[in-house]
């Protein structure tokens, strides 16, 4: 009992840690981006992939790109808000860590455990914008559930994590409990695969949690040899803590992990200004075309940029590779 009390004292603490010594928020000035890559370099960049895919090493690479700023004022914690408010999500969070502050409203799963052992993991693959009207929403979300290029993204990524979470579960116990569903969120329509599995002993459950990791989703299959590929595509820029994972492990033995995406990473520097990262990204496949890839990538950034008031930008790019 002792410990339980503790437990949530701790769990109290933390979460009125980000109120404390907070002022009232002045309105946010919406902070300008700039894309690491060109419309045009992603597309190349798709090509590579889509080459490496044809060659045999690889059959789904999750290629990413990054939106930047730099601004003088920012409240990382009211942007988070006004995220949570514009784009409600069910693993949003919000993290301060030093000079860095996470405002988060991922809706994927990277994986649980209950307190009972069961493993679970709900991957996200496949995306579409919500409609203007509700026929055009209808349509957009019949169009996911029925597009054969998506349900191969998704399947893909479900292969991949059943051998994920089989290494430390009871034979014959991994399954798909939901194939390809669709859910709807404020700013996109998702498809959603569930992976169950019972952990074969309780002590094993650090072990499990590290032979999932890094989100196979975020990476593509197989692993490894995606991972090679991506580090070459995207330049050797470190992704940091997005497509990562953020959750908590619980005393009773549970944990529950998201996957990190519609993110925004906030570092304060030392002259006081703010520089700010949205990390986005799509599945390529043999199928990909990459002018609805780069559409996706605009998709997913909605609910981040238009919360705080900002756009995606049209005329930006570093890397045209």
């Amino acid at each position: 009992m002792h410990a339980q009390a503790e437990y949530a004292h701790w769990v109290g603490q933390a979460l009125r840690a980000p109120l404390t010594g907070r002022r009232q928020a002045a309105q946010l000035v919406p902070p300008v981006f700039t894309c690491t890559d060109t419309e045009e370099g992603y597309k190349r960049k798709i090509a590579r992939a889509q080459h490496e895919i044809y060659e045999g090493n690889t059959y789904e690479v999750c290629l990413t790109t990054v939106l930047e700023a730099r601004t003088q004022t920012f409240d990382p914690f009211q942007a988070y808000c006004l995220m949570r408010v514009a784009s409600p999500a069910p693993f949003a969070h919000y993290l301060k860590l030093g000079s860095t502050e996470v405002a988060s409203i991922s809706p994927e799963r990277f994986v649980s455990l209950s307190a009972s052992g069961l493993l679970r993991a709900e991957p996200i693959k496949g995306t579409r914008p919500r409609g203007a009207t509700a026929s055009a929403d209808q349509a957009l979300k019949d169009d996911l559930a029925t597009s054969a290029k998506d349900r191969a993204e998704n399947i893909m990524i479900v292969d991949l994590l059943r051998n994920d979470l089989s290494h430390h579960a009871h034979p014959g116990s991994v399954r798909v409990t939901r194939l390809c569903a669709i859910e709807s969120y404020a700013t996109v329509h998702q498809m959603v695969s569930t992976i169950d599995a019972q952990l074969r002993d309780r002590a094993l459950s650090a072990q499990a949690l590290h032979e999932a990791f890094p989100p196979g989703s975020m990476t593509g299959a197989p692993k490894l040899s995606t991972m090679n590929i991506l580090d070459e595509l995207e330049d050797s820029r470190a992704r940091g803590l997005y497509s990562g994972a953020v959750g908590y492990l619980g005393v009773d033995g549970s944990a529950d992990f998201s996957v990190v995406i519609r993110t925004l990473v906030c570092d304060r520097l030392v002259d006081g200004s703010w520089a700010l990262s949205l990390g986005l990204g799509g599945a390529i496949t043999a199928d990909s075309n990459p002018q609805d890839e780069w559409d996706e990538v605009i998709t997913k950034s909605v609910g981040v940029l238009s919360a705080i008031g900002s756009s995606f930008p049209v005329h930006t790019g570093v890397n045209a590779k």
